[in-house]
């Protein structure tokens, strides 16, 4: 990276992925050569969140900005709140969503940065019927997004 990113927020590109989240795109590996990936996730309450996955290419960094967020690491659930950070390990299988009857606002940082905006893209063509969601399992070695099982996160619904 030889220049400065910066992202203005009436720049930025927010797309939703569902009825109760949005996602705000800062930063991709392209724009930060490689250094990191940022966005911005708005879940509202009873958003879904992201189901149980793992990258094996980057870890995961979650700092809270407003809310109560719930995320699993590995087999326990931790409860994040404004002003926490999680980093998450590559090759740890993680989800999160807002804790129950609360909403969260979460910077999302992966690093080494992988290029993952056409994956926010194509969670929200799914959302709005406009592909298949085949296409998201499909997806997961481009976008190093592993889907895994937890029957401690799917106990937590």
């Amino acid at each position: 990276m030889t220049a400065p990113v910066h992202v203005q927020a009436t720049d930025a590109t927010v797309l939703a992925d569902g009825p109760t989240s949005l996602i705000t795109l800062l930063a991709d590996a392209g724009a930060t050569a490689g250094a990191l990936t940022a966005n911005r996730a708005t879940l509202h309450r009873g958003s879904p969140g992201a189901p149980p996955h793992l990258h094996t290419r980057a870890a995961e960094a979650f700092f809270v900005l407003d809310g109560v967020l719930d995320v699993l690491v590995g087999e326990e659930i931790r409860t994040l709140r404004k002003g926490d950070f999680l980093l998450v390990p590559a090759h740890t299988p993680h989800a999160f969503a807002p804790a129950r009857d609360e909403a969260a606002d979460v910077l999302v940082v992966f690093t080494p940065g992988i290029d993952r905006f056409d994956y926010y893209r194509l969670l929200e063509r799914v959302y709005r019927g406009e592909a298949d969601p085949a296409e998201i399992g499909a997806s997961g070695e481009r976008f190093d997004n592993h889907y895994v099982d937890s029957p401690l996160w799917r106990a937590r619904a």
